[in-house]
């Protein structure tokens, strides 16, 4: 086993970079996980890194800072099935917040209907721990998860390697249940993803129910700086702004001193007219979760 990565230490929220545009209200971050201690929200047996400082009560602070009136708790893998970290936080943090579970493949009925009471709109498939099984097995998987996601009105949720969002695009184009592909797709030019990739995945976009998250752009640019990305971005947006999202990956694990708020200008750039930037971080939002 590979000795689990150590967190750093969050940023201060005085270090953190405010807003160079002005933030629409009902703004929504579409991506962030919360953490608490281990004595209460014990982790998988082999987590992949430490726990991070993510605590609830710091994120609503950092919210105030970045002028975020909505937020979407993503299911960890630090936690893998078990959900309660973030039942507890959607349940504290009320109307302004909703959550994307990782659910086991046989999950009850009644189970997905608490999750749907307090605020869950979606399931996480984390395809990266699938990526070793035939392509017949994956498409099976997601079957049989939109299946379980279509009478509650949810979405899914692909934490996916960009080969697999590739091999899938022709599947994905069929599902008739929402779906978002994080971190823009994943398609990283060393796992030999082409641009003719992009393009394909650019217009599933417009002839499916697919979008795509503007997250985690280290770790597509790794240490290229986020100018390498930049791009990849405003290509998705450019020819889909009706199905982009925008997600912080909050806290940026393991590198939790990340600055929040220049992930966020980084939209002034990928999004310049205010009224995409409203349909990215607010409009779209709405569609998906339903906020009150």
């Amino acid at each position: 086993m590979n000795k689990p990565l150590v967190s750093e230490p969050m940023l201060s929220l005085s270090s953190v970079e405010r807003p160079k545009f002005d933030m629409p209200l009902g703004a929504c971050d579409m991506h962030m996980h919360a953490f608490g201690p281990l004595d209460r929200y014990p982790s998988v047996s082999e987590p992949q890194y430490t726990l991070p400082d993510g605590k609830l009560s710091h994120y609503q602070q950092l919210m105030k800072v970045l002028e975020l009136e909505r937020f979407v708790v993503v299911q960890p893998s630090f936690y893998g099935t078990d959900n309660s970290c973030l039942v507890d936080t959607l349940k504290a943090a009320g109307a302004n917040a909703r959550g994307v579970v990782m659910v086991e493949d046989d999950v009850a009925d009644a189970t997905l209907e608490h999750f749907h009471s307090v605020g869950v709109r979606g399931i996480r498939l984390d395809l990266f721990k699938r990526a070793a099984l035939p392509l017949a097995d994956i498409k099976r998987y997601i079957a049989n998860m939109a299946e379980r996601v279509k009478p509650l009105g949810w979405h899914l949720q692909f934490y996916a390697p960009g080969y697999i969002v590739r091999d899938l695009i022709d599947y994905l184009g069929t599902l008739d249940t929402n779906f978002i592909i994080d971190h823009m797709g994943y398609m990283l030019e060393e796992d030999g993803l082409t641009d003719a990739d992009f393009q394909r995945l650019l217009n599933l976009l417009n002839e499916s129910n697919g979008w795509l998250k503007l997250s985690g752009p280290y770790r597509i640019a790794k240490n290229k700086g986020y100018d390498a990305v930049s791009h990849i971005a405003r290509a998705i947006v450019d020819a889909a702004p009706h199905k982009a999202v925008w997600g912080s990956d909050w806290p940026h694990i393991p590198q939790s001193s990340r600055n929040t708020g220049e992930l966020l200008n980084l939209v002034m750039d990928w999004a310049p007219d205010a009224a995409i930037r409203r349909r990215i971080l607010v409009d779209n939002p709405l569609n998906l979760f339903d906020f009150t």
